[in-house]
């Protein structure tokens, strides 16, 4: 093959060759799409839930869209110490430690899936009480948290087993099943939410149905890129103790809930920031998408001993994601009401809200997370998933809870408060990024 090609029977690509920005365009791209339809079908469950239950629903399927990101956030938090390990393998040309890595990932997500589970089934109600979840959604988030929780064993596998592809350099796969799981979702939150009448319940349902979907064709995808045997598995401590230290401490990526500050507010705030949250990710999903290109490659560069190309990862990573998520943010902007009133249509105090969550919410401030995470990608592809542990800390615990109650309630700004720290508090995060990336490159 030449230089920075893929093969033509395989997903497979080669991130050590090659045009670097091209090589990060053309493995990321597959992400984006895939991270695209996968907020979609989330979405499509606040868009069916509107029309047929209204703002009681909504309001109920954003708190616990609350908690369900934190459920993949703790899956891919530990997913992503695979990729690293894999991308790592992958570049050193080391098949043995490559499915070494695949089975100590797989191992622990099947461990790792029970103990989430059975947590988040003793939690959700408690969790929904801290929140102060108005009482008239309490019954409808409930229900459908209560089904949601049995598809965290198909998140856990699939994060798992996307975990190992990307790190392997194929991004196609999961932009495959992303798509499969996206049609079974939608054709079932229509048939489930509507005619049969299921309301919440059925989008739950239809969201299960889709995440067991997209584990199996990515199970079955990956049996024949790495044939693993049940009976052997090619697996030493040493594998699972890396897998520890890279993902646990990636697995606290999750941001403290803000959700409990608003719903005091009333239903109408609740489900106008629930969808305003929704609707922001798209402008920061080619971050993600990138970001995930940037781990990848810096693991399988510094596995193949190639430090230069590392920084040059980086820094063109962060030249596009700067670039795609201002146009989208300012697509975003314009946009703001009509995207909103998809959702629910009839109420203007719904619409009205959400345009303000946006405007502050999805605006510059978008390009300075998209820097943090550009540069926490940077930390876990090099093994350092402490930094983007530490600035995941300093963003939610240190500035972004106490600076949302402070303008919500001390300095009275209410809803608007919380939005304005939420804008706030990625500055310093991003500069703690841009620092340590500067330090490992006078160290190389």
């Amino acid at each position: 093959l030449e230089k920075g090609t893929m093969d033509m029977n395989s997903d497979t690509l080669d991130l050590t060759r090659g045009s670097v920005p091209l090589c990060l365009i053309r493995f990321s791209f597959p992400l984006l799409l895939a991270n695209l339809l996968q907020s979609f079908y989330s979405m499509a469950d606040l868009l069916v839930v509107g029309r047929f239950v209204g703002e009681t629903g909504l309001a109920a399927v954003s708190s616990a869209s609350t908690l369900c990101f934190l459920l993949n956030a703790v899956c891919m938090g530990f997913s992503a110490g695979g990729t690293v390990l894999t991308a790592r393998a992958r570049g050193a040309g080391d098949r043995l430690e490559e499915e070494e890595a695949a089975a100590a990932l797989l191992l622990l997500a099947l461990a790792g899936s029970a103990l989430l589970t059975a947590a988040a089934l003793l939690c959700y109600r408690p969790l929904f009480t801290l929140m102060a979840l108005p009482s008239q959604a309490m019954g409808d988030a409930c229900g459908y948290m209560a089904i949601l929780c049995w598809g965290t064993p198909f998140v856990f596998g699939y994060n798992a087993v996307c975990a190992i592809l990307k790190g392997r350099g194929d991004s196609r796969g999961p932009l495959r099943f992303v798509a499969a799981a996206a049609v079974v979702n939608l054709l079932l939150d229509l048939i489930l939410a509507g005619p049969c009448g299921l309301g919440t319940a059925g989008t739950a349902w239809a969201t299960v149905a889709a995440q067991g979907v997209s584990f199996l064709l990515s199970l079955a995808h990956l049996h024949r890129c790495v044939p693993l045997s049940l009976r052997r598995l090619p697996l030493r401590p040493a594998a699972l103790l890396s897998l520890l230290r890279l993902g646990l401490p990636s697995a606290v990526l999750s941001y403290l809930i803000l959700t409990g500050l608003l719903n005091p507010f009333g239903v109408s705030v609740a489900a106008a920031a629930g969808i305003g949250l929704k609707v922001s990710t798209f402008a920061g999903m080619p971050c993600w998408a990138l970001g995930y290109g940037v781990t990848a490659m810096v693991g399988q560069n510094l596995g193949a001993g190639d430090p230069d190309r590392v920084r040059q990862t980086v820094r063109s990573g962060l030249l596009l994601s700067l670039g795609a998520t201002a146009l989208l943010t300012a697509l975003v902007q314009l946009a703001a009401a009509p995207i909103i009133a998809l959702f629910e249509p009839e109420n203007a105090a719904v619409t009205a809200e959400g345009v303000r969550y946006l405007h502050i919410c999805c605006s510059v401030n978008g390009l300075i997370y998209a820097a943090m995470y550009v540069f926490d990608s940077f930390a876990i592809g090099s093994g350092a998933s402490w930094v983007a542990m530490c600035n995941a800390m300093l963003d939610a615990a240190l500035l972004r809870l106490p600076l949302c109650w402070l303008l919500a309630f001390p300095l009275a700004l209410g809803p608007a408060g919380i939005y304005l720290g939420q804008a706030f508090s990625p500055i310093l995060p991003a500069l703690a990024g841009l620092c340590y990336f500067r330090l490992r490159c006078r160290r190389s």
